[in-house]
């Protein structure tokens, strides 16, 4: 849509410029300098050509090429006073540019917006008011037409890009919805199967066999859950939390989130739930059998918290300081230093017999 909008300043322009040397050539013998209305159009000739290449390419489109142009306009209406007569210019005779002068107003107006816009409109209007040494009735209708198009076009081009840009976002979706659904049916008609039958056939054979059950039970779950997700729209460099925690639930592990979107930058986002991971895998190796573990996850506005909580064996508060000084720093470095690295902090709280709590908080900024 921005491409599009380019385009019609350039073809505005063009035909401005056609019009306004019909009234140059037209009016050459009325000018009291007539050289200085050909040249006045071979300027605005040249311009517009040098224009129409640079608004054709992204990197053309620099600010100080738009007010460059906004400048060249003003120029062009002030120089009217010293090419036509003074007469003329009291009966409202037209400026040299003419209508070619609102070209710039409408490059100021996709480049910037509304605002952009009505500044350009104000500095054209103004050469118009200088170049008239009055404000007459036609002068005047003049500005506020410059005024509502500088306005009214910013305006409809920031609509116009904002709506293209939720439709980009809608095909994004269902793009990625198609493809989640064509995993999800290569998923299940494999691993998801695969996964099943070692859990019934563990529990049939019983003994060792059954905790490999157990385990391809939880994964199944887990797998299950995360395939079933819908992907949702978020912005751009943003994630939903609660897709990346939520597949930590299984059999033993219950997951709590909000109902609605819980938005985090990336890198604290995936942090949070790493650490969030990496406390349930201590809670499987060293709570004991048939401990079980409760996630809660809580918006809290300018932050975001994360509670791994079990009701596991737990251990001495000393135990983290003994194993740090002794050159072991699973916890120090894949819970607490994953979320200090994104300026979070986490912290450990656990008692022997009373299981143990690891509290999770990142900033949203």
């Amino acid at each position: 849509m921005g491409e599009q909008m380019w385009r019609v300043v350039g073809v505005f322009r063009a035909a401005t410029l056609a019009y306004a040397a019909v009234l140059i050539i037209r009016d050459h013998d009325r000018y009291a300098h007539p050289v200085g209305g050909l040249l006045a159009l071979a300027v605005m000739a040249v311009w517009t050509a040098l224009t129409a290449a640079a608004y054709a390419r992204r990197r053309g489109r620099r600010h100080w090429l738009v007010a460059a142009d906004v400048a060249v306009a003003a120029a062009l209406i002030i120089a009217t006073s010293w090419v036509d007569t003074a007469g003329r210019i009291a009966h409202g005779a037209a400026t040299l540019p003419t209508s070619w002068a609102a070209a710039p107003v409408l490059a100021c107006a996709v480049a910037g917006g509304p605002g952009a816009g009505l500044a350009g409109a104000a500095v054209i209007s103004a050469a118009d008011v200088v170049e008239r040494g009055a404000v007459p009735q036609t002068t005047f209708n003049g500005i506020v037409l410059l005024m509502i198009a500088g306005a009214v076009g910013g305006y409809v081009v920031r609509l116009a890009l904002s709506a293209e840009a939720a439709v980009d976002k809608a095909a994004r979706l269902e793009a990625a919805t198609a493809e989640r659904e064509r995993i999800a049916r290569d998923i299940h008609d494999s691993v998801l199967q695969v996964l099943a039958l070692v859990s019934a056939r563990g529990c049939e054979l019983g003994g060792e066999a059954t905790e490999l059950a157990r385990l391809a039970g939880e994964q199944e779950r887990a797998l299950r859950a995360l395939v079933a997700t819908a992907p949702t729209a978020t912005p751009a460099g943003q994630l939903d939390l609660r897709r990346l925690m939520e597949p930590l639930a299984c059999e033993r592990v219950t997951v709590s989130c909000p109902a609605g979107p819980v938005l985090l930058p990336d890198r604290p986002a995936r942090a949070l739930a790493a650490a969030a991971g990496e406390a349930l895998d201590n809670v499987r190796r060293h709570a004991g059998p048939g401990a079980k573990a409760w996630v809660l996850v809580e918006d809290e506005g300018a932050t975001v918290a994360a509670s791994v909580r079990d009701d596991g064996t737990g251990f001495d508060p000393g135990r983290l300081a003994d194993a740090a000084e002794s050159g072991r720093f699973g916890v120090a470095l894949s819970i607490v230093g994953r979320l200090r690295d994104v300026g979070g902090e986490a912290s450990v709280t656990s008692s022997v017999g009373n299981g143990t709590e690891v509290e999770l908080r990142v900033r949203r900024d």
